[in-house]
């Protein structure tokens, strides 16, 4: 493929082409797209089979099913990925709010003395869908565990899929409990300080746990906040704000934009919550984050959601907190950690700059 470096004036991607796809857009990495097309995922993602009034069963089957595509794709990506060597790795349970188990999954560099950072995962899937025992996140953990820190993966109850249908603020309060758990046996974990890490419904529970923990008083426990492709708009799927152009121009790029509003009556049914920062943190004002740690916002330039990652981004920065925005090019969305082998160089810069956040702040 030829690529016209003299079209700026070019609407980029849908905008400028309604039938532009993942496979055919230019700015697409073509490494990503050799690992794309095997699946079929070049061409426009499918659309929505429901809608937000289809029946709350019905949503729930249909995560089901998104949760069972989206762990075998992943699956699939990572069978071939060299085993991350000199991790040793523990699964520990923590005591719920509700009496349930939460379980998380703490990986260490072998042969390093410590104390070191820790870094607190939490994985994504729109807060409804997957696991952190999937292979793609068991060798994020082990890759930033190699690279130097202490990683705690929190499995928290999502609001669906297999695993039962817990809506917010189950996973929420989940994250919080496990992360004070965390925050009490820090020493033992071998951790000077915790930064909050996670990717698209992860990377909404991550901003969340910021704010939640700003309200109650104990947001001192959190150094940092690094979140990768945000997922948390909300309400506003179904008539999206004119100015986040990355929900038109990117629609349909391995994600369908119509399918967001699904997974968040999933996860807030009835929208009860539409205007709660901790269930969509799009939702916060100068207010809401003014105070809170320092912040990385990483998106995604193929990614529908890169937009609204990177309004948050400038709400911070006007509340006057310390946050840094980028916006890696030629991927999809969570392109940052999809491609391990294919794009050793993103993924290793993504380690680097989680890693690296984390090292910079202060116990």
């Amino acid at each position: 493929m030829s690529v016209d470096l003299t079209a700026s004036h070019v609407p980029p991607g849908r905008l400028g082409d309604p039938a532009r796809s993942l496979g055919t857009d230019p700015r697409a990495d073509p490494r990503m797209l050799a690992v794309l097309e095997p699946f079929g995922l070049g061409p426009h993602a499918p659309g929505a089979p429901l809608h937000r009034g289809s029946g709350r069963e019905q949503l729930l089957g249909f995560a089901a099913a998104a949760e069972e595509g989206f762990e075998a794709l992943f699956a699939a990506l990572a069978a071939a990925w060299t085993p991350v060597a000199g991790v040793d790795r523990e699964t520990r349970t923590v005591p719920g709010d509700g009496g349930h188990d939460i379980t998380l999954y703490i990986h260490r560099p072998q042969g390093v003395e410590g104390p070191l950072p820790l870094i607190y995962q939490v994985h994504g899937g729109g807060m409804v869908i997957l696991a952190g025992d999937g292979p793609l996140y068991a060798h994020w953990r082990d890759e930033l565990a190699a690279a130097g820190a202490v990683v705690v993966g929190v499995e928290y109850r999502n609001g669906g899929g297999v695993r039962g249908a817990h809506p917010f603020p189950a996973g929420l309060d989940d994250c919080a409990t496990a992360l004070t758990w965390v925050h009490d046996h820090l020493a033992e974990l071998g951790g000077t300080h915790i930064t909050v890490t996670g990717d698209s419904g992860g990377a909404n529970l991550a901003l969340a746990l910021a704010i939640k923990a700003k309200r109650e008083g104990w947001v001192d426990r959190i150094a940092g906040v690094h979140a990768q492709c945000p997922y948390i708009l909300g309400g506003d799927w179904d008539d999206p704000p004119a100015d986040l152009h990355s929900l038109r121009e990117n629609d349909a790029y391995w994600l369908n934009v119509a399918l967001f509003p699904l997974l968040a009556e999933v996860y807030d049914p009835g929208s009860g919550n539409a205007h709660e920062p901790t269930c969509w943190p799009a939702k916060a004002t100068v207010d809401d984050v003014r105070g809170l740690p320092p912040h990385v916002i990483s998106c995604a330039e193929l990614d529908p959601l890169r937009d609204e990652g990177v309004a948050y981004h400038r709400l911070l920065t006007h509340a006057g907190v310390p946050s840094v925005g980028n916006v890696v090019l030629g991927v999809c969305h969570v392109g940052q950690i999809m491609f391990r082998e294919a794009m050793r160089d993103v993924y290793d810069a993504a380690v680097r700059e989680v890693l690296g956040f984390a090292r910079s702040l202060r116990p």
